[in-house]
């Protein structure tokens, strides 16, 4: 098995596309790449699987993959397009009799449970409810063999978390959704990784999220092994986009796999 193997769910902005209402071409594309839920990803590793957010599509996400185990869950911030999914997570809890650690800074837990009183107040949950083992991100932790480093980001007026991954020694990972800009401390928490995962809206400035020439400046900061672009509202077309990219660039789409190996070394 591959160091990582890594999974999109989802890799469209907060309406997802096509857009309710919308007559773009990109909105009436047969291009299945166009049609993008709202972004999550999962992980594999041979010790762990686990989740970073649970987006309102989160449970046809998990029939689609076939998703049947789920470790843990990272969030990177409570805005409804990567936590309305949360609930569903109550199966895993079912099938394996446990709770389900979830992992999120103080800010994005107060913000979880605002929602989603219920999981948290209840001493005894049922057996097919949704049980919790909430864990507040102070530093970097461990996920199996997995060492995870939480990154701040700016989201306009708010802040997310982005991840690093590492593993083995190298730094295999990098995942920085909903972010406006990618600040000096993420570029070097991130240099060097095999993957990076970056929000990438679309072509015109945006004041919460990042456009194509911002991320395109980030990736090439961060200087990873390749980078796949997530986030992507309905301007966007997935083949004429990505005759566009640079070498080593690329669109990420619902159902992309991709294994992750290890051969970049922690810089």
């Amino acid at each position: 098995m591959p160091s990582l193997e890594l999974t999109f769910l989802g890799t469209g902005t907060s309406q997802g596309i096509p857009v309710i209402g919308c007559d773009c071409p990109v909105c009436h594309s047969t291009d299945a790449r166009d049609h993008r839920t709202r972004t999550s990803l999962l992980v594999k590793a041979s010790d762990k699987h686990f989740v970073i957010d649970t987006a309102p599509d989160f449970r046809a996400q998990c029939l689609r993959e076939r998703v049947t185990r789920l470790d843990a869950a990272l969030m990177t911030h409570a805005h409804t397009d990567h936590i309305m999914g949360f609930d569903d997570m109550r199966r895993f809890c079912e099938m394996e009799d446990r709770a389900m650690p979830v992992f999120a800074s103080a800010k994005t837990m107060a913000g979880i449970r605002s929602t989603f009183r219920y999981a948290f107040e209840d001493p005894q949950p049922w057996k097919n409810y949704l049980r919790l083992a909430p864990e507040i991100i102070a530093g970097p932790f461990q996920l199996g063999e997995t060492t995870v480093i939480p990154v701040d980001l700016p989201h306009g007026r708010f802040t997310t978390t982005g991840y690093v991954l590492h593993r083995g020694g190298r730094k295999l990972l990098a995942y920085y959704t909903d972010c406006s800009s990618v600040p000096v401390e993420a570029v070097e928490a991130a240099h060097g990784v095999e993957v990076l995962v970056l929000d990438a809206l679309r072509e015109t400035p945006h004041p919460t999220h990042m456009n194509f020439d911002q991320a395109l400046e980030a990736s090439r900061a961060i200087a990873p092994g390749s980078t796949y672009l997530i986030h992507l509202c309905h301007e966007v077309s997935h083949a004429a986009k990505e005759r566009e990219l640079p070498e080593g660039c690329h669109l990420a789409y619902d159902g992309l796999t991709i294994s992750v190996n290890g051969k970049i070394s922690l810089s």
